[in-house]
């Protein structure tokens, strides 16, 4: 019988950080039946792999395709870049459950927390359902490019369930969470990947209030963690600050709060994001010694981590810049782009934008999180933590690459540099600000965060702060920087294909993915692994409502295939959509 598809000649790496080996590679309904030498065999499609790697499909543990996957069949940026199978639901926000009257509030949050036009939402959302599992049911009615997944988030259900005192943040009783219990479990019963939840103060939502469930007890944590009783599937998922401006006291209070909640689910692995914050720089040292305590009491305790800085994007067409709290450029803001630029490089503006200090940009009904203010009132220091992108970014540059550095050898102010540099490109030059993961100016500690043996990549954010990241290359510069660029503390290529495949599948308890073996899903990539290359990043105007969201273009990707289905191919969408939900929990 001839197969699907052949993939010859590769350079086959498994993703179980086995060696790799040359290999041939047969696909046929959709999954792997033949691995070796298979010389003379037949198939409808053969892919060259001469020179190439073979790996598995990439697999995103962190996403917010949320809306996105409700009109966006491709599932771009993560699509470009490897992956084939996604995560959403993340950090406790999303648009399921949701009742019709509550379809408004559900927006203003996702705008607020992740950066996502609320227009386009509003616009673009295929609203049918208001359970859980008529969410994962509307969903699995179209085809999309790759697989899907989906947590059921922690605010939508206090929304779902308390309405608008679930949205103010008041103390849920104790009818209020075996509602929300239900509606968990029913969730989870139709194939929820797990339960997400948020505490961060970094999200707000579009009125700049926090999140419903920022700040609950551990008694509705608890509550809804037993919804897991008896079930063979799902995972907890959570991201908090740890309270940093109160100590170390309240850090252990905050971490006790998710390990109860872990402890509530037993046998249900835990997820927390990992990253080094200038306002502690030894904090996630803490975090991973109590994951690590966790772990050895039985209570499963995974961190994910970003391979590279965790930051923003600026520029005139992106979301931020250091200039939008000046009085001046407030008056310009509405400009199109080069009006905007024009205006700008003209003498007596540029005189006074620059003898000006920015105004708050937090606060007072703005989403914008208090960290901003506090970073815009030390803009001269914190020149030196921004750079100009590049063609072919440089994620890890050095310190004499910074605008504060190249302003103190030209004998500028930093800001006069900043605006220079926004500047350029006719006003779309594109600056890089690593906030976290970066407080040593090199990736040294992201190194040690990600060979930790309890560490996951993640934190891509695919289809989130469309206007200031896309990090949804993380698979791409993880490849191409920690296995074959940086000068020192390479990663092993298996190592690294492992960990974007096979460690986080098996964390999802995905146990038809992640690997190259017979039987398993044939979902891989076909990588030119020294022309892989990151390019910079461009804003497009492809979101529904006229919204402008930045993809990342990208080389090496000789081709992606999911479930034996041809996606992409050179670095170019085929048009193919083989992509569905994946139900957790069913055979």
């Amino acid at each position: 019988m001839a197969h699907d598809l052949l993939v010859r000649n590769g350079m086959l790496i498994d993703g179980t950080g086995a060696p790799q080996r040359r290999a041939d590679l047969a696909i046929r309904g959709g999954r792997i039946v033949a691995i070796g030498d298979l010389a003379g065999e037949a198939a409808t499609r053969t892919l060259d792999a001469e020179g190439a790697l073979v790996t598995p499909g990439f697999v995103d543990l962190h996403s917010h395709y949320d809306g996105q996957v409700s009109w966006d069949a491709d599932l771009l940026p993560s699509s470009a870049h490897g992956t084939t199978t996604v995560v959403m639901g993340s950090c406790g926000v999303g648009f399921a459950p949701c009742r019709t009257e509550d379809r408004d509030a559900l927006i203003a949050l996702m705008e607020g927390v992740e950066d996502i036009p609320g227009s386009a939402l509003a616009e673009g959302m295929r609203w049918g359902w208001e359970t859980f599992p008529q969410y994962l049911d509307a969903l699995d009615s179209a085809p999309h490019t790759i697989d899907f997944a989906a947590h059921v988030p922690h605010d939508a259900l206090r929304v779902f369930v308390m309405g608008e005192r679930g949205i103010r943040g008041e103390v849920a009783t104790d009818d209020d969470i075996a509602a929300m219990r239900d509606e968990l479990r029913s969730g989870l019963e139709a194939g929820a990947v797990g339960f997400s939840t948020g505490r961060s103060d970094n999200h707000r939502s579009r009125s700049g209030a926090s999140t419903p469930a920022a700040d609950v007890g551990a008694r509705e944590l608890i509550g809804l963690a037993r919804a897991f009783d008896g079930l063979e599937h799902g995972v907890l998922q959570a991201v908090s600050d740890f309270d940093m401006a109160a100590g170390r006291d309240r850090f252990d209070a905050e971490y006790d709060l998710l390990e109860a909640m872990a402890a509530a689910a037993p046998g249900h692995a835990l997820s927390i994001s990992l990253m080094q914050r200038d306002q502690d720089t030894e904090q996630w040292r803490r975090i991973l010694a109590r994951a690590e305590s966790a772990t050895a009491r039985g209570l499963v305790t995974r961190v994910q981590v970003a391979p590279r800085g965790i930051g923003v994007i600026l520029g005139l067409e992106a979301t931020f810049h250091p200039f939008i709290g000046y009085p001046s450029y407030k008056r310009i803001a509405h400009l199109p782009v080069a009006e905007r630029a024009a205006q700008l490089r003209e003498p007596a503006f540029r005189a006074q934008l620059l003898s000006e200090k920015s105004e708050k940009v937090a606060g007072d009904g703005s989403s914008v999180p208090p960290l901003a203010d506090i970073l815009l009132s030390m803009i001269d220091l914190i020149a030196f933590r921004i750079f100009r992108l590049g063609e072919q970014p440089n994620y890890e540059p050095t310190p004499e690459q910074s605008l504060g550095a190249t302003a103190a050898r030209r004998g500028v102010k930093a800001l006069e540099e900043i605006l220079d540099a926004m500047l350029e490109n006719d006003g779309r030059e594109l600056l890089y600000f690593p906030v976290y993961n970066y407080c040593n100016l090199n990736f040294d500690a992201v190194r040690e965060m990600l060979m930790h043996p309890l560490a996951l990549p993640g934190l891509a954010d695919g289809g989130a702060h469309v206007g200031t990241i896309c990090d949804a290359s993380f698979p791409t510069f993880l490849l191409s920087h920690w296995c074959r660029d940086r000068a020192t503390g390479r990663i092993p290529v298996e190592r690294a294909v492992q960990m974007l495949s096979s460690d986080t599948a098996r964390h999802l308890g995905m146990h038809d993915r992640g690997e190259l073996r017979v039987g398993l899903r044939g979902d891989l990539n076909v990588i030119d692994f020294d022309g892989l290359r990151l390019f910079r990043p461009r804003l497009v105007a492809d979101l529904p409502a006229g919204g402008k969201r930045l993809l990342q273009p990208v080389s090496g990707y000789r081709a992606t295939v999911v479930a034996g289905t041809l996606i992409a191919e050179n670095d170019a969408l085929t048009g193919l959509r083989p992509g569905r939900l994946v139900r957790m929990g069913r055979r």
